[in-house]
């Protein structure tokens, strides 16, 4: 099968902003995405997931799923089963509140074998079983067919020893993440994932893989623009996406340059959601202290209320006596909608979703009369301005909230999510466990299209070409099994 198709490699430059991409293009920054463009079709406003988080997005990337069916809710929720927070990484502060070696377990082990939804196969799962090489570098989501034991001979073996990092995973044939699990000797090294190198090991991983010819499909994960644009801003991300743009030079080189790369190669650069600018710092669990809110390392859990989860951008919250949902949800919900910062308040009441903003609520389902953009028809009720929309003709169309109800519907019926998720007011993030935040600089999770519209650049591709509906991240996914002959 390899054999009549063109390898493939996505590549996903984390928080790639288009309006950022136009102008490192136009500065002559990044010459190698400035050509995958001339070449191929570049979408400036394929949309994230909500929240748009990296785990949420990488999830939907690799399944093709949205929230309700891969599991993954957000970048800290609260695990009823098991009654504790799970944090993948907010920030180191927020890590070291929960522990950083739960944090590293949960991040590095359980949300690929554990947390993301067991029954429902990755790309790479579907590759590898069609008999495809696959290869992946540092992703949050590398779940394979093939198992991998630590690596041995890293000069941070001690160091991940001593992190725990003892067990073997399943990823793809070709596994290379933060030189913990190495499938060879590459001779690359990201200091242990170490934010600036991260983009660098991915380009000396890719050139070698194409040296040596190990893969019809590579994920090749660069994400340290998300770590710049988070500090800087997302108007700085120019040098960053530069650095992104090296590495694919390198691995052009490797192929012999650009066009003997796409004579043997198809292409995905993508982005997993986009950023905007923080100014003001919300704490959720400041605005709520009426209520018992369970602590990270809580002295007596057993009394909580509720489990209050930032995700940057975007919060969820859960009540913890399950007898005293619907009074303490209404209650909650109403505190909620006076924040200054919260933009909207979802929640269920039975077979539908509610979203309010300061001034209104809509209340919606899946099947009725109304179409959206993508095809999905909806029965609402309640004031459609809540999330910019408009109903002309029987068609939802738009403005602000990307796919407002399609998103909102699978992030609330995701079994893991919260009894009510919030999306803060453009400006404005959500301060996590670990008292950190993005003042000053750039963050993302919201349902508002500043951090939702994200890149996507095909070339080479033999799937369906970009129709006239918004892409979605998941429709990634079906792209690459489309483009290898396989069922989508």
């Amino acid at each position: 099968m390899s054999g009549r198709r063109r390898k493939l490699i996505l590549a996903v430059i984390d928080a790639l902003s288009p309006a950022a991409l136009d102008e490192a293009i136009a500065e002559g920054a990044a010459p190698v995405l400035a050509e995958l463009s001339r070449r191929g079709e570049h979408v400036r406003d394929c949309v994230s997931t909500f929240p748009s988080l990296t785990p949420v997005a990488a999830s939907a990337i690799t399944t093709g799923l949205g929230p309700d069916e891969h599991l993954i809710p957000s970048m800290n929720w609260y695990h009823r089963g098991e009654e504790r927070y799970v944090e993948y990484g907010s920030s180191f502060q927020a890590t070291r509140a929960f522990g950083v070696l739960r944090a590293l377990q949960d991040t590095v082990y359980n949300m690929n074998l554990a947390h993301l939804a067991p029954d429902r196969r990755t790309i790479f799962e579907q590759l590898d079983d069609a008999g495809l090489r696959t290869a992946g570098t540092t992703y949050l989501i590398y779940r394979g067919r093939h198992r991998h034991e630590p690596a041995r001979d890293s000069p941070y073996r001690r160091i991940a020893e001593a992190a725990q990092f003892r067990h073997a995973v399943w990823g793809p044939r070709e596994l290379f993440y933060a030189d913990i699990f190495d499938t060879r000797n590459s001779g690359c090294s990201s200091s242990l994932g170490l934010p600036g190198q991260r983009d660098r090991h991915a380009g000396c991983v890719g050139e070698y893989l194409v040296e040596h010819d190990l893969f019809d499909f590579l994920l090749l994960s660069l994400p340290d623009n998300d770590t710049y644009s988070h500090k800087r801003g997302p108007d700085a991300q120019p040098v960053s996406i530069a650095e992104a743009d090296r590495a694919l030079e390198r691995i052009a080189r490797a192929a012999g340059g650009i066009d003997a790369l796409l004579a043997d190669h198809a292409l995905i650069v993508m982005s997993d959601h986009s950023q905007s600018a923080v100014e003001q710092p919300v704490n959720l669990a400041h605005h709520l202290d009426d209520w018992r809110i369970l602590a990270p390392s809580d002295a007596a859990p057993e009394e909580a209320e509720l489990a209050v989860c930032p995700g940057a951008r975007s919060a969820m919250a859960y009540v913890l006596d399950g007898r005293r949902r619907g009074r303490a949800l209404e209650r909650l919900t109403r505190q909620l909608r006076g924040i200054e910062g919260v933009d909207l308040t979802a929640w269920t009441e039975g077979e539908r979703a509610v979203v309010a903003g300061t001034d209104g609520e809509l209340r919606f389902a899946p099947g009725g009369p109304l179409t959206d953009e993508r095809g999905a028809t909806w029965a609402v009720d309640g004031d459609l301005a809540v999330v910019d929309l408009d109903s002309a003709g029987g068609e939802l169309r738009g403005g602000d909230y990307p796919d407002a109800l399609g998103r909102l519907w699978s992030a609330l019926r995701c079994p893991r999510a919260g009894d009510a998720i919030v999306s803060a007011t453009p400006g404005y993030e959500f301060v996590d466990w670990g008292g950190s935040h993005h003042e000053g600089g750039g963050s993302h999770g919201s349902l508002h299209r500043c951090d939702s519209h994200g890149v996507l650049i095909t070339c080479g591709v033999d799937g369906r070409p970009p129709g006239p509906r918004p892409w979605h991240l998941r429709d990634v996914t079906p792209l690459i099994a489309g483009h290898f002959g396989l069922p989508s």
